[in-house]
């Protein structure tokens, strides 16, 4: 019925052209309208080409990119829309089109992935072949003459775009991609007004892959590029490609789940809507966010991150560019874990009554109430606990009113007793993040990557795939990506290697650049200065530090470590917590609790309510780290700030306000007001705490410590983090998070 109706409409106007109209004015006759050269691209193409202008101005290559010339005699010259523009050698097409300023028209493209040339959108005309050339595929040669802007190449383009939408959806109005989908920009500058096809368009079936992947298969347009990422990228061989033809489609091979904890990153790198975010799915489009350019604390890599929000709510988290740190790739924790930041939060200042009820209070009677009790105790029964979330501000503040109060006792969360500050190098990444990539031999000990910080594991196992690197790892058994070699599971095998008995430390010696990535769990150790003495000995003995490189490396686990010890808060006896009678805790939530003595006042200062809630006497509300200005420093020594995405919640303040407003009623107020001013505070402490955006590589090698003869404890390594999803109050308190650790850690 639909298509007598349409025949019939089309054949109306028609037989009023022939047959005579009774009201000319009301007839409306529909023309096709193409331009000559689309018509007849070949003649056009056969005609003389216009030589360029003599003078022609510069081009700015695309987003901003850079030529490296390993060797300058390498270098070829071709020539772009007759630019002549000069390459190294190796490059394809499109990358010297890039390079040009010319934006080559890609669906299967990407950057950081192998080159698979399915989706033909990225055809130009090169001078001599006889037809239109994939670009992504096809190496620059010398003297090549590339044509991107003939007719030829917009028929070839038009053409293209026309198949892929033969079978795709009209999904548009309802696809969580629109207004950031790669198919409608492309259709809208590269398409045709019009398709042929009449036919009934093809569906697939939506395939489960898990909590955090929505999938909607019919969109997809088969450019493979979650295969590949999951397959070179995330080391999952979960995705792959089934069926030929009109039947080829994406899926897992058998019903699964896709278990990376990369897994997220197929939704940004996905061009169409066929895999979308399952929690953000039908929430907001994307005109209606505000994004706000800041840093990931769930670990201790500072991960590039834009939190988008409307309003007061956090909506989504995507990844920043940054080569440095994280390239464009984040973890699922990261991505996902932002549901936290609206659950279980801490909203007034609340006092327990004497039936073991939370009251709220207002902030002058409860900093009046601390500062008090504070007052009431010796000073050396004082004891503050900086938490894993804290930034460099807050840290500073709490240790300068814990010292104006007369205590000393002011650590930071997972820093063990008298672990050794003195020296940078001794616990940051002295390799850095990206020096990782020019490593050729890996020794692991106590720590596992994949869980402790999923983009430091992404960098080794790219490392590894480009380099053939050897890995060698001593801890508990665990799951990696990649190849390695279990040596074994504590630091028994490590004094082996040391005195040269293990065949490992052959591996070591012989390589070009080795690297050594000590795990942050060896600072709870009591035998901790033993067995960095052991990893001393290792790297002498194997010159993994030399004048021209540094392997020896400490892998930290919480976003607020490294300023931790650059500040200088670490614990100074085992017994401080055991004997206080008044505890500081500022959002520390992973404190045994069982060591602070039933008789003693705890105050926690945070924003979730979680573990430490349950003992604390006060509750002081403060900031989350997407609502405030916060200093965080990262495991290999860069310094990056938050900013404040969404308002704050209730009646919560930033944490150093929160203490410089105690200190001022206590009576011993600290001498800065603003954040300048404890910026100010901070650089004479610790200066590279201030330099933003600026990787600060430790000034004084390791080997300088004393020396330690104490024996080496044989208890195996333990794992430290035993829930990738759950590690911190934020992810303990998402919903999102909690289905994973149900779903995928089965």
């Amino acid at each position: 019925m639909g298509l007598a109706l349409l025949a019939s409409k089309a054949v109306r106007p028609t037989s009023r052209l022939l047959f005579g109209s009774q009201n000319p004015s009301t007839f409306l006759l529909r023309t096709i309208v193409s331009k000559p050269q689309l018509r007849n691209p070949e003649a056009t193409a056969a005609q003389p080409e216009q030589p360029p202008p003599a003078d022609l101005p510069p081009r700015t290559p695309l987003a901003g990119a850079r030529v490296h010339f390993p060797n300058p005699e390498d270098s070829i010259e071709v020539f772009v829309d007759g630019y002549p523009v000069k390459i190294p050698k190796g490059m394809t097409v499109l990358q010297a089109c890039e390079v040009a300023g010319v934006d080559i028209p890609r669906f299967c493209y990407h950057s950081r992935l192998s080159i698979a040339g399915n989706c033909r959108m990225c055809l130009v005309e090169v001078e001599k072949s006889p037809k239109p050339v994939a670009s992504c595929a096809m190496p620059a040669l010398p003297g090549m003459k590339i044509k991107t802007d003939t007719p030829v190449a917009k028929k070839a383009r038009e053409g293209v775009m026309e198949f892929l939408l033969m079978n795709h959806p009209l999904d548009c109005p309802i696809c969580d991609q629109g207004g950031e989908c790669d198919l409608q920009d492309q259709s809208m500058a590269f398409g045709s007004d019009r398709g042929r096809f009449t036919e009934v368009k093809r569906s697939v079936v939506d395939k489960n892959l898990g909590p955090l992947v929505k999938t909607v298969m019919t969109r997809c347009i088969q450019c493979t590029r979650c295969v590949r990422f999951a397959t070179e990228v995330a080391g999952v061989q979960d995705l792959g490609m089934l069926g030929r033809g009109s039947g080829e489609e994406i899926g897992t091979y058998v019903e699964k789940l896709l278990t990376s904890e990369l897994s997220g990153n197929v939704i940004d790198i996905c061009p169409v809507g066929a895999l979308t975010s399952k929690p953000f799915a039908f929430k907001a489009r994307n005109w209606e966010l505000k994004g706000t350019e800041t840093i990931d604390v769930t670990d201790a890599v500072g991960s590039n991150i834009r939190i988008d929000s409307r309003g007061p709510e956090v909506m989504r988290i995507v990844p920043r560019l940054n080569e440095e740190i994280n390239e464009e790739w984040i973890s699922d924790k990261t991505r996902f874990c932002y549901d936290g930041l609206k659950r279980q939060r801490l909203n007034d200042p609340m006092i327990r009554g004497s039936d073991g009820r939370f009251k709220p209070v207002n902030w002058r009677d409860a900093l009046a109430v601390v500062a008090e009790i504070a007052h009431q105790v010796k000073p050396e029964e004082i004891v503050g606990i900086a938490g894993k979330l804290s930034d460099a501000e807050s840290m500073i503040a709490l240790k300068d009113f814990i010292n104006r109060m007369g205590s000393n006792d002011v650590w930071g969360e997972g820093i063990g007793v008298n672990t050794n500050a003195d020296f940078r190098s001794g616990y940051i990444m002295n390799t850095s993040i990206a020096g990782l990539e020019k490593a050729d031999a890996f020794l692991l000990v106590g720590t596992q990557p994949r869980v402790e910080a999923a983009m430091v594991n992404a960098r080794i196992r790219k490392t590894v795939r480009a380099n053939q690197a050897k890995v060698g790892y001593i801890g508990p058994a665990t799951d990696f990506n990649y190849d390695h070699k279990h040596l074994g599971t504590g630091p028994q095998t490590l004094l082996e290697i040391a005195e040269g008995r293990h065949p490992f430390f052959k591996t070591l010696s012989n390589a070009k650049n080795p690297v050594i990535i000590v795990g942050a769990g060896v600072f709870e150790r009591k035998d901790q200065d033993a067995i960095f003495a052991a990893v001393e000995t290792i790297a002498q003995k194997a010159n993994v530090v030399r004048p021209d490189w540094n392997g020896l490396n400490v892998l930290l686990l919480h976003a607020a470590q490294a300023a931790a010890l650059d500040l200088g808060l670490v614990p100074q006896s085992e017994k401080s917590l055991e004997s206080a009678k008044f505890v500081y805790l500022m959002g520390a939530d992973d404190v045994n609790l069982d060591k602070i003595p039933d008789d003693a006042f705890v105050v926690y200062q945070g924003h979730h309510g979680d573990k430490s809630v349950y003992r604390a006497n006060f509750i002081l509300p403060a900031a989350a780290f997407s609502e405030k200005e916060g200093t965080y420093e990262n495991t290999d020594g860069c310094t990056q700030q938050t900013l404040p995405a969404v308002p704050t919640v209730g009646d919560s303040r930033d944490d150093w306000k929160i203490i410089r407003a105690l200190s001022e009623v206590a009576g011993v107020p600290l001498p800065y007001d603003t954040i300048g001013a404890v910026r100010a505070r901070i650089s004479t402490v610790a200066p590279n705490l201030v330099n933003m955006d600026e990787r600060e590589p430790a000034t004084l090698p390791s080997s300088l410590r004393p020396t330690f003869s104490e024996k080496v404890d044989t208890t195996p390594f333990g794992t430290v983090v035993e829930n990738f999803y759950m590690t911190d109050a934020i992810t303990r308190a998402s919903k999102i998070m909690a289905q994973c650790s149900a779903m995928l850690l089965k």
